[in-house]
């Protein structure tokens, strides 16, 4: 198991429980003790939880995993989500994207291709396709969280004079009873705006995220059309999505 797949789980467990301990980590992971409390280490630098002798417990100043760290985590699945999303878009296509560490392996995905406008509120994702002769830029304004995006009024101001063939949407949580949800309630407006203005809205989200629902509702699950995430969802997660009328794309 590689390292980011370790933080990623130890981090689900913290989720989960509350609490860790080394040893059941690592008879759990298939590694020493060792290179456990090295992984504690690591997300206890990031702020992401509160070290303990022999283990570790949920870091109580909140639950969002820091964008830096979240690039660590899941990146194949990551990486082929967003080239199967990208073979959503069609040639002179509108595209909206919210940011997120999933949403810029898509604008990778996306960089090379010619013909199409890309509107975007994510810092990260701009820079990444800036400069590219085939894509049309447009950066949406507003207030900058620490995860690169521009939220608040003044972007969902902006995107109302906007028409998005497809629009991609990061979320934190995803469930058929809740819907899509965040962390930030400003966030989850201006996520809720691209949902909005566009003609096909696809949520784009790695399996951790299925069955989650964290503080804020981006929207019911009635907003959205698609969803792509990878196979680490159980198979009744996914069936239960699409039984709420979501077409389900799992690579």
């Amino acid at each position: 198991m590689r390292k980011s797949e370790r933080l990623s789980a130890i981090l689900d467990q913290v989720g989960l429980q509350g609490t860790v301990d080394v040893a059941a980590l690592a008879v759990a992971l298939g590694v020493s003790g060792a290179t456990i409390r090295r992984d504690l280490q690591t997300l206890s630098r990031n702020q992401l939880l509160v070290r303990t002798h022999g283990g570790a417990i949920s870091n109580e100043a909140g639950d969002e995993v820091p964008t830096r760290v979240k690039a660590a985590l899941r990146q194949a699945e990551k990486r082929a989500i967003g080239r199967a999303a990208a073979a959503f878009v069609e040639e002179g296509s509108v595209v909206g994207m919210t940011g997120g560490t999933t949403a810029l392996e898509l604008s990778r995905a996306l960089a090379q291709r010619r013909g199409i406008t890309v509107v975007t509120n994510a810092i990260n994702i701009a820079s990444e396709l800036v400069g590219h002769p085939g894509i049309r830029l447009v950066l949406v304004g507003g207030i900058a969280r620490s995860s690169y995006e521009l939220v608040g009024p003044a972007a969902e101001a902006m995107l109302a004079n906007y028409h998005l063939d497809i629009a991609f949407v990061g979320v934190d949580g995803l469930t058929p009873e809740e819907g899509c949800t965040t962390y930030d309630e400003m966030e989850a407006q201006t996520d809720l705006a691209f949902l909005r203005r566009a003609r096909r809205s696809v949520v784009i989200a790695d399996s951790s995220k299925i069955g989650r629902v964290t503080f804020a509702r981006i929207s019911l699950i009635s907003g959205v059309t698609d969803v792509v995430t990878d196979r680490g969802a159980s198979p009744e997660q996914l069936e239960a999505l699409e039984r709420a009328g979501v077409r389900v794309t799992a690579v």
